[in-house]
C-alpha cells in the first residue's frame, strides 16, 4: 500500500529505510505523519503512549528506531540503548510491537503488500462501500487499532481517528464501522454503527447481530478469521496436537531482530483450536494458558466469563498454580466488588453450575487489579500471589 511517491522512493533508494517512531496520540496529525514517513520511503513504528519511563526505554531499545517524531512535530535522533536488530528492507511499511501478554514484546515487520492484502480481504468480507466510514479508537501502537487506519488508507475509505475510546465521541463520530474490545461494546449503542468488529476468537454472549468477531494477531496483520471463517486467501491448518497455523499474504515478513518465523509460508500462532461441526474455527486459547489439573484440561477464558457474572467479582483472571498432587490448581485472581470479596465456595458453585467440577477454582487470590495489555488481554505471567483463601 504505497502512495506513488513512496513507491518511487522505495525503488530508487540504495540504502535501507529508516525506522521512525511516531510518539503521537491518535488523531489527524498521526495519520498525516504516517503518510509522510511512507512517502519518503521510510518505515513507521507507532509508540505506545501510556508506558512508564522504564517500560518505554525497554521498548525503544528492543525496536531501535532511528528517529522519533514527538507531539511537537519535531524529529529527533534516537540515541538510547539498542538491542541487536536487522536492517529493514524497501517495501517495509510498519513495525508493530506485540502486545506482550506473554512476556517481552517483539517488533513485527509488516510490508506495504501485506497491509494492502489485509485491507482488501477484510474490506471484502465486511462489504465495505464508498458510503462507509471507519472509526479508529483503539491504541494505534497495537495492530488492532493501527490496522483500522491502514485499511482505510489502502482502500480510500473515510476515516476518523480518536486518541482513545470515548463512548460519547464514538457515537457522535458519524462512522459506520468501528473496531472495539469486548469491554467497550457494553458502553455504546451498537445500533449507531453498521458493523462492529471485536477482536478475539469467541463471540460475547448475546452479541448484537451487527457484531463480527475476529481472530488474528500482530503477526497476521490483524484479524484473518471472521466469525470462525478464514478470509479469502487465508489458509488455516490445525495439526495433530491442536496447534493452529495460518498462511496468507498479509503475514509478517520478519521480526525486528531478523528472525523469520514462517515455515513454507505458515505461521505457528501458539494457539490451540478445533474445527466445529459447522466448519468454523474454534480457538481454545494460548497453549501456555492451558491448565492441566488432575489430568483434565481447563481453559481459563470460559471460567473467567462465568466468574464475571458473580456479583462479588469486579474483574478476574484464571491461571494454573503448581501443585504436587494435582499438577496445577485452577486459581482465580479476583478483584472484589465494593460489597466485599466472594468466598471460594461461592465461586466454585457458580462455575459448577455451567462447567464440569474440575474447571471450578480450587484456589482464590484477592488482588487489587488484573494486569492487562492495552487491548484488555490478561497478562497471566504477571499475576502475583496476593491474599489468598483455599
Amino acid at each position: 500500500m504505497m502512495t506513488g511517491s513512496a513507491a518511487k522512493s522505495g525503488m530508487l533508494r540504495a540504502v535501507a529505510p529508516r525506522l521512525v517512531a511516531l510518539d503521537l496520540p491518535g488523531g489527524p496529525d498521526f495519520v498525516a505523519r504516517l503518510r509522510a514517513v511512507w512517502d519518503r520511503g521510510d518505515v513507521a513504528f507507532p509508540l505506545e503512549q501510556r508506558l512508564p519511563r522504564l517500560a518505554r526505554d525497554r521498548l525503544l531499545a528492543a525496536i531501535a528506531p532511528d528517529t522519533i517524531i514527538d507531539r511537537g512535530g519535531g524529529e529527533i535522533r534516537y540515541d538510547g540503548a539498542r538491542d541487536e536488530v536487522a536492517e529493514l528492507e524497501p517495501g517495509d511499511a510498519v513495525v508493530v510491537a506485540t502486545s506482550g501478554s506473554t512476556g517481552s514484546p517483539k517488533g513485527v515487520v509488516l510490508t506495504h503488500g501485506a497491509i494492502a492484502a489485509s485491507a482488501a480481504a477484510t474490506s471484502a468480507r465486511l462489504g465495505v462501500t464508498d458510503d462507509d466510514h471507519w472509526l479508529a479508537c483503539l491504541p494505534l501502537s497495537h495492530v488492532g487499532g493501527l490496522s483500522v487506519v491502514t485499511r482505510a488508507l489502502a482502500t480510500g475509505t473515510a476515516l476518523t481517528v480518536h486518541p482513545r475510546f470515548d463512548a460519547e465521541a464514538a457515537a457522535a463520530s458519524g462512522a459506520t464501522l468501528v473496531s472495539l474490545v469486548h469491554a467497550a461494546l457494553v458502553r455504546i449503542d451498537p445500533e449507531a454503527f453498521r458493523l462492529i468488529v471485536i477482536g478475539g476468537a469467541s463471540a460475547p454472549p448475546d452479541r448484537p447481530g451487527n457484531v463480527v468477531t475476529t481472530y488474528g494477531m500482530t503477526e497476521t496483520g490483524s484479524g484473518v478469521v471472521y466469525d470462525g471463517v478464514p478470509l479469502d486467501g487465508v489458509d488455516v491448518g490445525i495439526d495433530d496436537d491442536g496447534a493452529i497455523h495460518v498462511r496468507g499474504p498479509m503475514l509478517l515478513r520478519a521480526y525486528r531482530n531478523g528472525d523469520v518465523p514462517l515455515v513454507d509460508g505458515w505461521f505457528a500462532t501458539g494457539d490451540v483450536g478445533t474445527w466445529g461441526d459447522d466448519g468454523r474455527l474454534r480457538v481454545e486459547g494460548r497453549r501456555g494458558d492451558l491448565i492441566i489439573t488432575g489430568g483434565e484440561n481447563v481453559w481459563p477464558e470460559p471460567v473467567e466469563r462465568i466468574l464475571l457474572d458473580h456479583p462479588g467479582v469486579t474483574d478476574v483472571a484464571v491461571a494454573g498454580a503448581p501443585d504436587p498432587e494435582w499438577g496445577q490448581l485452577v486459581t482465580a485472581y479476583v478483584v472484589p466488588a465494593a460489597g466485599g470479596a466472594p468466598t471460594l465456595a461461592q465461586l466454585r458453585a457458580t462455575v459448577q453450575a455451567a462447567l464440569p467440577a474440575y474447571a471450578a477454582p480450587r484456589h482464590l487470590v484477592i488482588v487489587d487489579r488484573i494486569p492487562r495489555t492495552s487491548l484488555g488481554k490478561p497478562q497471566r505471567h504477571l499475576l502475583g500471589p496476593g491474599a489468598s483463601s483455599d
